[in-house]
C-alpha cells in the first residue's frame, strides 16, 4: 500500500500455556541510514525499495532491503521537517513538511529517485497545520490538516500533481480538534477509496472516515484518551473492516496513558485493547503487511509493531490482547512493513532497525 524508560509487562495468563511457545520475537537489524538528522516517517515501496524522511529537510531512500541507505536533502527545505513521506516507486515519491511559518507546510515530488523535487503544495492559510497525508494509487491521495475555526482545511489529488482542497467535504470539527505529525500515520487508506483519520486535542479522540474516496465523510468516537495535548496519533487498517488505532498524552506529567483500541466494522466503533509496555503517546503503529500475492493464514497478517518514541516498542500477534515488549528498542517515531520478513523502524539520530518476522 501507497499512508524507553521501558516498562515490561508480564505475558497475560492466557497467552502463558502453550501460546507463548509458539510465538517468535522479530528479528531487529540496525541499518546505517547515511544521516544523523531524526527520521519521522516511513514508506515501503517493496521489500527492497523504501523511502525515509526527517528533520532537516532530509530523506532517505535504500534500492536493497537497506543493505545501503543513500541520504539526500530537498534545496530549499533545510529548515524543514518532513513529517511524512510516500514512496511509489524507486523513482517516485511525496513528502510533507512542516516548520514555523504558514508556508512551511508543502508537499514535494520526485520523479527522478530524488535528484530533484517539484514543489506540489504551499500553504497559505495562517491557521493550518498538515500533519500527514495517504494515497491510494501513485495519483490519488489525501492531506490532512488540523482544524481552522472549526472546519479541516484537508486536499486531495486525483493527478498526482495538483492538491484541491476538500474542506467543504469534511465533518465539522469539535472546538481545538487536531491531529498529531508524529509518524505521517495519522491518515490510512486502504483500497481504492477508503479512508480513516486519527483526531484529538479535544473533547473526544475521533476518527473521521470516507468510504468514496473523500467525498463524504463520518466521525466516530475512539476510547482513546483525548485532552489538548492527546489524543490518536496513528492508525491502520488491515482490509475495509479491521482496523488498529493508538494514541496517549504528550504530557510528561502524564505518561501512562498509551492506549490501542481495535475495530471489525470499518471504524464506526472502537474497542480498547490490552494496554501495550509502552508508555507515553503511541507515535506509530502498522499492521504486518503480506507481499503481494502472499496467502495470508490463520493470522490474516495481525502482528502490530507499536513505537512510543521515548516510552518503548512493542509488538502483538492478536491485535492487543498480547503483548510482548521489544527491550531496549526506543526512540524510533514510525514503523510500516512492506512483508512480514521487511518492515522497518526508524527514529531518532537517523537510527533504522529492520524487523523480520
Amino acid at each position: 500500500m501507497f499512508k524507553r524508560a521501558l516498562v515490561v509487562l508480564s505475558v497475560l495468563a492466557s497467552a502463558a500455556s502453550g501460546f507463548a511457545d509458539k510465538i517468535h520475537p522479530p528479528k531487529l537489524t540496525p541499518q546505517n541510514s547515511g544521516t544523523t538528522q531524526g527520521l519521522i516517517a516511513v514508506s515501503p515501496v517493496n521489500e527492497r525499495v523504501v523511502w525515509a524522511s526527517g528533520r532537516g529537510g532530509t530523506f532517505v531512500k535504500t534500492t536493497n532491503g537497506g543493505k545501503t541507505w543513500a541520504a539526500g536533502v530537498v534545496p530549499g527545505a533545510e529548515a524543514l521537517q518532513f513529517r511524512d513521506v510516500q514512496g511509489v516507486s524507486e523513482k517516485v515519491a511525496y513528502l510533507s513538511s512542516i516548520g514555523n511559518n504558514t508556508t512551511d507546510f508543502r508537499i514535494y515530488k520526485t520523479v527522478d529517485g530524488g535528484a530533484t523535487w517539484t514543489l506540489q503544495f504551499e500553504n497559505q492559510n495562517p491557521g493550518a497545520f498538515y500533519d500527514c497525508f495517504a494515497f491510494w494509487t501513485p495519483r490519488r491521495g489525501i492531506a490532512h490538516s488540523d482544524s481552522v475555526n472549526g472546519v479541516f482545511p484537508d486536499l486531495r489529488t486525483t493527478d498526482g500533481k495538483t492538491w484541491k482542497d476538500i474542506s467543504a467535504n469534511m465533518p465539522p470539527a469539535l472546538a481545538g480538534e487536531a491531529s498529531f505529525a508524529s509518524s505521517g500515520t495519522c491518515v490510512a487508506t486502504q483500497g481504492e477509496r477508503n479512508a480513516w483519520i486519527a483526531t484529538g486535542g479535544s473533547t473526544a479522540a475521533r476518527i473521521l472516515a470516507t468510504r468514496d474516496g473523500g467525498n463524504t465523510w463520518n466521525a466516530y468516537d475512539t476510547p482513546l484518551v483525548s485532552s489538548p495535548s492527546a489524543g490518536a496519533f496513528s492508525v491502520d487498517f488491515r482490509d475495509a473492516w479491521h482496523g488498529i488505532v493508538g494514541g496517549g498524552d504528550l504530557d510528561p506529567a502524564d505518561p501512562n496513558m498509551a492506549g490501542t483500541a481495535t475495530s471489525d466494522d470499518g471504524g464506526q466503533t472502537w474497542t480498547l485493547t490490552n494496554p501495550a509496555p509502552v508508555m507515553g503517546a503511541i507515535y506509530g503503529l502498522s499492521y504486518v503487511r503480506r507481499a503481494e500475492g502472499e496467502d495470508e493464514g490463520e493470522d490474516n497478517g495481525k502482528a502490530v509493531v507499536v513505537t512510543a518514541n521515548a516510552g518503548g516498542a512493542a509488538w502483538t500477534p492478536d491485535e492487543g490482547e498480547t503483548w510482548f515488549a521489544l527491550p531496549g528498542v526506543a526512540g524510533y517515531w514510525a514503523v510500516a512493513f512492506a512483508s512480514p520478513k521487511a518492515g522497518w523502524l526508524v527514529g531518532v539520530n537517523g537510527t533504522i532497525l529492520k524487523v523480520r518476522f
